[in-house]
């Protein structure tokens, strides 16, 4: 069994005069071995670079010990948990074009228009083939930024059977003022702005492919209308490790989440809630949400 790679997602959510806040998902590469054809978070694992202790120079103040506390994860290395708020807020610029990062006047990088928009896009594909970290992005512009609006979310684990397996932590970001996020060309195909309960009747519908952490994910959003509702839940949340447990149904497979009545790994296991679906089987072909 492999060890799972440390990684983490942003989910990136805006208001909309429509009613329910929209979440950013991007449709990655049908050819890719990982997730082709889903739509997706902006993520990816943990580099080296993320846990750059030089890389505290660039914050307001956040700390390691802030981001484990955040992530309610007493035992990670102090390191690795500010790596992993470095890898969410990298790993967003890379493949939305989104930074979270403050400018001079501690108001978030206006991004929108104009040369300030053109360096930075050069800045997005040099962090990206690694010709460029973080911290000289910061130094050359004088930003600092900002973890501080990194709301750690949820934490999930590929399932023991996968061959490729993440210990992704799931964090909630309210995308800035002044930039427009847009996929990138090498890992993407596409990107929309849904509400979650419309990103929910395009998977039913078949006109999405949503794997199942974003899948739930989605489900869970659901419950809220407005990011603040959101939000104010998420940072009162009690963080639970999520591992999916792989079972074989009569006409395919699914994952039982560790609510379901059935779950069987003890060191995972919760209290089941009967009022949310707890298993998310593969029929024809797409994954669904069940009881």
């Amino acid at each position: 069994m492999r060890e799972p790679l440390d990684s983490a997602t942003v989910i990136l959510t805006r208001e909309s005069t429509k009613g329910q806040f929209q979440v950013f998902l991007m449709r990655r590469h049908r050819g890719q071995d990982f997730m082709g054809g889903a739509f997706v978070f902006p993520g990816g694992r943990l580099d080296d670079g993320d846990c750059d202790p030089d890389l505290l120079r660039y914050t307001t103040g956040f700390t390691a010990a802030d981001a484990r506390n955040g992530l309610q994860a007493p035992d990670l290395p102090e390191a690795t948990a500010l790596g992993l708020y470095f890898a969410a807020l990298r790993e967003t610029f890379e493949e939305s074009g989104i930074l979270l990062a403050y400018d001079g006047t501690g108001q978030t990088i206006d991004l929108a228009e104009g040369e300030t928009a053109g360096r930075f896009a050069q800045y997005r594909l040099q962090i990206h083939d690694q010709s460029v970290s973080l911290c000289e992005m910061a130094e050359k512009e004088g930003i600092s930024y900002a973890l501080d609006l990194l709301t750690p979310y949820s934490h999930w684990i590929t399932p023991e059977i996968e061959s490729k397996r993440f210990s992704t932590r799931f964090f909630l970001a309210s995308k800035p003022p002044e930039q427009i996020p847009f996929h990138d060309t090498i890992e993407m195909t596409n990107s929309i702005w849904l509400t979650p309960a419309a990103a929910l009747e395009q998977q039913k519908a078949g006109k999405i492919l949503l794997m199942p952490p974003t899948l739930k994910t989605l489900e869970e959003l659901n419950e809220y209308d407005t990011q603040n509702e959101l939000f104010r839940h998420a940072r009162s949340r009690r963080i639970q490790t999520i591992l999916p447990e792989a079972f074989v149904t009569d006409d395919g497979f699914g994952v039982k989440l560790p609510h379901d009545p059935e779950y069987g790994i003890e060191a995972h296991k919760q209290s089941p809630r009967p009022e949310e679906t707890s298993r998310i089987v593969m029929r024809d072909g797409m994954w669904r949400a069940e009881r």
